[in-house]
This record gives C-alpha cells, structure tokens and sequence, in this order.
C-alpha cells in the first residue's frame, strides 16, 4: 500500500497553511483599508498647517483603554472637540499609574475611519515617547494637533483612540 498520494496532500496543506500565514499581515491591512478599522497615524511630529478652512467643522472624539492587565487609567478631558482643518487644537490628557510600582507606559493611537488617520496630523503627543510613572503618581500630558486641510468632505468626524500598554517589564529585559 502506497501512502505518496497521503504524503502529496499533507504536503500540500502545509504549504497553503505556511502561504496563507505569509498572506495575513497585508491581507489584513487591505481589510483595514476597506473597512475603515484600525487607521494607523503616523507616529512623527508633523510640520504647522499653514491654511485654516474656516467654512468647515469636523468633530474629533477620544477613547483610551488600557491593555488587559495595564495598571493605568487614562482619559481625555474632552470626549469630543470641533476642529477647523487646518486650525490648531490642544487636547489634555490625564494618566494615572494605579499600582504600588514605578512603570512605564506607553500609548499607541489609531484613527477610525481608518481613511481619515493620514489626516490626522500631531505636534505634540504623549503617544511619541514611553511615558515613566511612579507609583500612584498621576500626570497630565498634552496632545497637539490639526486636521489635515485635504480631509475628505464625506469625513465629518472621526475618533483617535489610545491603548495604553505597561511596557515596564520589557525595559527590564532589554537591560
């Protein structure tokens, strides 16, 4: 009894299972693009707008949660604020360490409409740098921004939510 044509079709199932893994990362982002999920801003301080639209408002909300386990508590001081493209806002945050340690933290943003997050441009933001905290220390950063003035006119508001991660223990390891 000849077991190849057993030994052909595992193999084959192996190498679509290893393709289709390969295939996940842009797959995904094309799924991102298409449904708007999990916009990715850019993570560098952007230049001053130069031009302010003044016959448009669109309006920016916040949400922050922490990763499961992260002994943070962060929270905007406005849920939501209107924002001429162009025209620059301050938005101030609040963040608590929770814990009985000194940690560190760190937050990583996306925008949603994920179309929209290329648009979204930040001159000062808490998300650039880990941000230390003591024990039960609380601490208020400030997030600098403006809405790019070639924003689609069928965007009218979009979120930027954080997801604060405790990355204390990597930075253990790392020295």
């Amino acid at each position: 009894m000849s077991h190849a044509p057993l030994l052909k079709r595992l193999v084959l199932v192996c190498l679509g299972m290893f393709a289709f893994a390969f295939a996940l990362v842009p797959l995904y982002d094309v799924f991102c693009d298409i449904t708007g999920l999990n916009g990715k801003p850019s993570l560098e301080q952007a230049e001053e707008s130069m031009r302010v639209v003044d016959a448009r408002q669109v309006d920016v909300s916040f949400t922050t949660h922490a990763q499961s386990g992260a002994p943070f508590e962060v929270k905007s001081k406005e849920y939501s604020v209107a924002v001429k493209p162009g025209a620059m806002r301050e938005v101030l945050f609040s963040a608590k360490n929770l814990s009985h340690q000194d940690k560190v933290m760190q937050a990583v943003p996306s925008v949603s409409p994920g179309k929209a997050a290329k648009y979204l441009h930040k001159m000062a933001c808490f998300c650039f740098d880990q941000q230390p905290l003591k024990a039960g220390e609380e601490v208020e950063f400030k997030l600098l921004f403006y809405i790019d003035t070639e924003l689609p006119e069928s965007v009218e508001e979009l979120t930027l939510s954080y997801t604060v991660f405790d990355i204390s223990s990597q930075l253990v390891a790392s020295n």
